[in-house]
């Protein structure tokens, strides 16, 4: 067999990408990130705007969360609390109306109970659902369906349609019951924990923090701007092809590319027909997120809106300078342009009175071509077709990311833990390897464009 350039080449240096990196040369396997964009991090992304350093991308934590607390345990990192609301808002006859923050919580609590009592019987095993019978038999049901089947009056119906497009962060048209079982079932059936889990405590120095110290923690080779184009299997190696021109011979390859930038990638052979067809599905989370600053240090709050409003949800994050700074969520990012401030401002007066929007922020993830999405939700029918295919190998290509994870699937922690499945998977395919031995703590990051 002819020598490869790397044992295994990781495609993205997001959290599933690094830890996958970290586990494969600390078991000493000859490794290369290779990332398309000019930073880490994939749909994390902690930059400066509104006069402050803020999260673009995926943002809090919870330590119900297993794999990132693991990880902020081992590089000694802690929480910083999303400040607690004093008021919220939820639409009453179409305009803003105030409610206490606990109040707004009692609307939300019996429908909820209901649903995360179904997710337990469900998903007993939240961490393998792939094993539940009943999952795959509920699989092809709508959220939808199943939320206008509870006996609720039109204020909590309406309110519970809005708190679940915000979970999926898009339209709930085609959103799976299973996922929103899913996501209960990890936070042990609870709402209230999930919820917190959702908004609640970021990492201390941004999620930067975390992906620097996990690529700190690796010797594996990194390239930056390296924009992979092709993977083609021949029967010496695999050869990894660059939007450059340029190419890799490696042993094994483990993609971390999101459900819907993975068509950007030509494999050869083709991959699998239920894996394209997972592809060509999609998945629901295709809503937005931005950020915003109005007048004045506003008691902080929550507000809800209408589910298929350009914005369902706010959330007031932090004062600085006689400004309150603001992240909002919607269901579909073609449904406001999330850059004009006066848009914002419409949006915005529809599920608060009083505030006036001074600066917007933010990034659109879903017409980036390198996420095309922002996190995972599922779409009804992958978790007894989409997640099986993706979870299989071809070949000695291995696919990994919080789309794919079994668990907090969407979060970091799904991210990490998708990353230690593919490295593991990766190990099995190599089991004597024969890489020289990883220096700890050693790092070589090539960081030039390929």
């Amino acid at each position: 067999m002819t020598a490869q350039d790397y044992d295994v080449v990781v495609v993205g240096a997001g959290f599933a990408g690094l830890t996958a990196a970290r586990e494969l040369t600390w078991s000493g396997r000859r490794v290369l990130l290779l990332e398309a964009r000019d930073r880490i991090g994939g749909r994390t992304w902690l930059d400066r705007h509104l006069g402050l350093d803020i999260e673009l991308g995926g943002t809090w934590v919870h330590w119900i969360q297993p794999f990132v607390w693991a990880e902020l345990h081992r590089y000694g990192l802690g929480l910083v609390p999303s400040p607690e609301p004093v008021a919220a808002w939820r639409p009453v006859d179409g305009r803003p109306a105030p409610i206490t923050p606990d109040a707004l919580l009692d609307l939300l609590d019996a429908p909820n109970q209901e649903l995360g009592r179904a997710a337990r019987e469900v998903f007993p095993q939240p961490f393998s659902p792939l094993q539940s019978e009943q999952g795959a038999l509920l699989d092809d049901a709508l959220l939808i369906d199943r939320l206008d089947a509870l006996d609720l009056d039109e204020e909590r119906r309406s309110l519970l349609r809005s708190f679940w497009a915000l979970n999926f962060n898009g339209r709930l048209d085609d959103a799976a019951y299973t996922q929103a079982l899913r996501w209960l079932a990890v936070a042990n059936g609870d709402w209230r924990v999930l919820f917190e889990a959702c908004a609640s405590y970021k990492i201390a120095g941004g999620t930067r923090a975390l992906v620097e110290a996990i690529l700190s923690d690796t010797n594996a080779d990194l390239r930056l701007g390296a924009d992979v184009a092709s993977i083609t299997d021949r029967p010496d190696s695999l050869i990894v092809g660059l939007a450059d021109g340029s190419s890799v011979s490696t042993a094994s390859v483990i993609v971390t590319a999101p459900l819907h930038a993975l068509g950007r990638i030509r494999f050869e052979p083709e991959l699998p027909v239920d894996t394209v067809r997972t592809l060509d599905t999609g998945q629901v989370g295709l809503g937005t997120k931005i950020w915003f600053s109005v007048d004045g240090e506003q008691p902080h709050f929550v507000a809800f809106g209408e589910h298929d409003a350009p914005l369902n949800f706010l959330q007031s994050e932090y004062h600085i300078d006689g400004r309150t700074i603001v992240i909002g969520f919607g269901p579909d990012a073609h449904a406001i342009d999330a850059s004009d401030r006066s848009t914002v401002q419409q949006a915005v007066d529809r599920l608060v009175d009083g505030l006036t929007v001074i600066e917007v922020a933010g990034h659109d993830w879903t017409s980036d071509p390198l996420s095309g999405e922002t996190w995972p939700m599922h779409r009804a029918g992958y978790l007894k077709s989409g997640l099986p295919a993706m979870r299989t190998a071809h070949g000695r290509i291995v696919f990994a990311g919080s789309d794919f994870a079994d668990g907090w699937g969407g979060f970091i922690d799904g991210a990490i833990e998708s990353g230690l499945t593919a490295a593991r998977s990766i190990l099995n395919l190599q089991p004597s390897g024969s890489a020289a031995a990883r220096v700890p703590n050693s790092t070589s990051h090539d960081q030039e464009s390929s």
